[in-house]
C-alpha cells in the first residue's frame, strides 16, 4: 500500500518528538535490531492480500505466548554478542587443554577476558532460542513463521549449543571453557550465530507487534479484495489518546464521501486520523484500534491536514494547499483505491475564495468512485450546494453551550453543524476583555 512522507505524519505514525508518534507507542521490541524490523514493516505496508492475512496468522500464533515470552534476550546481549563476533581476537588455540587455555589467559588476558564475558550472553541467548523454537512449534503455524523456526532449529543442532542449553544459570566458566566455547563461536559459529541473531530479531519485531495488540486492545479486521473500497467499524477509536471516544463508521461506493463540519476542538481531527490509522494498521497485518472492523484491500492513502507555508522557497500556505491537492488528483485518478483524508482543505484564501476553491474541488472528487473521501470544512454553507449529490454524508460533531462555556460529546452525527464559536472562545478567555481595557489615544 501507498503511503507518503506527508501522509506518515499528518496521521503521526512517526514524528519528530517520538512520545507523540504511532510507531513509539506501539514499539515493544526489545532489542534495536527488532525495532529496525519492525520499522521495516511500518515503512513498507503490504499490498495483498496474503501477506496480510499471512502476518495475521503470525501474530495470533505468538498472542498467547506474549506473557511467556523468554527475556533473557535483550539488546545488550546482542550487542554483546555482535562486538564478540566482530572482534579482531587473538587467535585461539585449537586443543583447549589445560596448559594451553592457561597460557592464553597469561598472554593474552584482555581477549580472554572478553571471551569469559561475552559467553554468558552467548549462553543466554541460545537458551532463548531454544525456548523460542519450542514455544513456537506448531505444524499449523503459517509458513513463513514455520521457515524462519526450522532454519533456528538447524542452526541449534551443536553439541555446544546442547551443553549451553542445559548450563545452569550464571554459573562461571572456567579458563579451559572460556577457551573452547570461545574458539567454537568466534572460529566456527560466527555466520550461524548472526544469522540466528536476525532470526531473533525479526521474531522480536513480530512480538511487539502482538504485545502492542494485547496492551491495547486491538481486534484483527477482516479483509477482503474486490474493485469497489469499503470500510466498516464500529468501536473505532484513536490509539493516542488516553480516553478516546469510540465512533461507528460505514463508508462504500454508494457513499463514499463523508462532508465533516463541527467546530474547533469538537474532534473533526481526530476523527480523520483514527480512520486512516486503522486503515494502514490493517495493512500491515496488525489488529486495528476498533471494536470490530471489516475494509477492503487500499491501494494508497493520501491526506491533507498538517500543510505549512515554505518561506525558504517563497511558498505560501495557500500556495501549498493548491500543490497538495493537485498532487491527490494525480495520484488518485489512476482506478485504484484510495483512502483520500483532507482536514479543512483551503484556510489560507479569503472565505469567499475558499468556498468557491473548496466546491470546485468536492465536486471534482466526487466523480472518482474508486476512492474513499472524508473532507472536513468549517465552511458549512457549501453543503446546501452538494446535498443533491447521493454519495455524499453529512456528518458533524456537536458543541454545547451553557452559560458561555463549552463542551464537546465527541458523537458523530448526522447533518451539518453551522456552530460558529471563535468570538465566544475569545469572550470567554476574557480577551474582548483585555482589549477593551487598552488605554485609547
Amino acid at each position: 500500500m501507498q503511503i507518503d512522507k506527508t501522509s506518515y505524519y499528518d496521521l503521526a505514525i512517526f514524528q519528530q518528538e517520538e512520545e507523540f508518534s504511532v510507531f513509539h507507542k506501539l514499539d515493544f521490541t526489545r532489542t534495536a535490531a527488532g525495532k529496525d524490523w519492525l520499522m521495516k514493516y511500518f515503512r513498507e505496508p503490504f499490498s495483498t492480500l496474503p501477506e496480510i492475512e499471512d502476518t495475521q496468522q503470525i501474530l495470533r500464533r505468538i498472542l498467547p505466548h506474549v506473557d511467556s515470552w523468554p527475556q533473557a534476550i535483550s539488546n545488550g546481549t546482542l550487542l554483546v554478542m555482535e562486538k564478540f563476533l566482530d572482534y579482531n581476537l587473538d587467535p585461539l588455540p585449537e586443543s583447549a587443554d589445560n596448559m594451553n587455555s592457561y597460557l592464553y589467559r597469561l598472554l593474552h588476558s584482555p581477549d580472554f577476558s572478553l571471551a569469559r564475558y561475552s559467553l554468558n550472553h552467548f549462553a543466554e541467548f541460545v537458551k532463548g532460542m531454544q525456548s523460542l523454537v519450542k514455544l513456537l512449534d506448531d505444524p499449523q503455524a503459517p509458513a513463513r513463521l514455520q521457515t524462519l523456526l526450522s532454519q533456528a532449529r538447524m542452526l541449534l543442532q551443536h553439541r555446544q549449543l546442547d551443553e549451553l542449553g542445559t548450563r545452569p544459570e550464571k554459573k562461571s566458566f572456567s579458563v579451559r571453557e572460556t577457551v573452547y566455547y570461545g574458539r567454537f563461536f568466534h572460529d566456527h559459529f560466527r555466520h550461524h550465530a548472526l544469522t540466528l541473531i536476525q532470526i531473533f530479531s525479526q521474531l522480536d519485531a513480530w512480538y511487539a507487534m502482538a504485545k502492542a495488540m494485547q496492551v491495547y486492545g486491538l481486534s484483527f479486521p477482516k479483509m477482503t479484495e474486490q474493485e469497489d473500497p469499503y470500510i466498516e467499524a464500529t468501536g473505532l477509536y484513536h490509539l493516542l489518546l488516553d480516553k478516546p471516544v469510540a465512533y461507528d463508521l460505514s463508508m462504500n461506493p454508494k457513499s463514499n464521501f463523508i462532508f465533516l463540519t463541527g467546530a474547533n476542538m469538537a474532534g473533526k481531527s481526530t476523527f480523520i486520523k483514527s480512520v486512516g490509522l486503522a486503515v494502514f494498521l490493517a495493512h500491515l497485518g496488525m489488529g486495528v484500534p476498533a471494536k470490530e472492523a471489516r475494509m477492503t484491500l487500499f491501494d494508497g492513502i493520501l491526506s491533507n491536514i498538517n500543510v505549512v507555508d515554505n518561506i525558504a522557497k517563497g511558498e505560501s500556505y495557500f500556495f501549498n494547499e493548491v500543490q497538495r491537492i493537485k498532487h491527490t488528483v494525480q495520484k488518485i485518478n489512476d482506478n485504484r483505491r484510495w483512502l483520500v483524508l483532507i482536514d479543512e482543505l483551503f484556510k489560507g484564501t479569503n472565505i469567499q475564495d475558499a468556498m468557491k476553491c473548496s466546491t470546485t474541488v468536492i465536486k471534482g472528487l466526487i466523480k472518482i468512485n474508486r476512492a474513499l473521501f472524508i473532507l472536513s470544512t468549517h465552511l458549512y454553507e457549501i453543503g446546501d450546494e452538494l446535498r443533491d449529490y447521493p454519495n455524499i454524508s453529512f456528518k458533524y460533531f456537536e458543541t454545547n453551550i451553557h452559560d458561555d462555556q463549552l463542551s464537546f460529546s465527541y458523537q458523530l452525527k448526522e447533518g451539518i453543524s453551522n456552530d460558529r464559536l471563535g468570538y465566544l472562545i475569545l469572550k470567554r478567555e476574557k480577551v474582548v476583555e483585555l482589549l477593551d481595557q487598552l488605554p485609547s489615544k
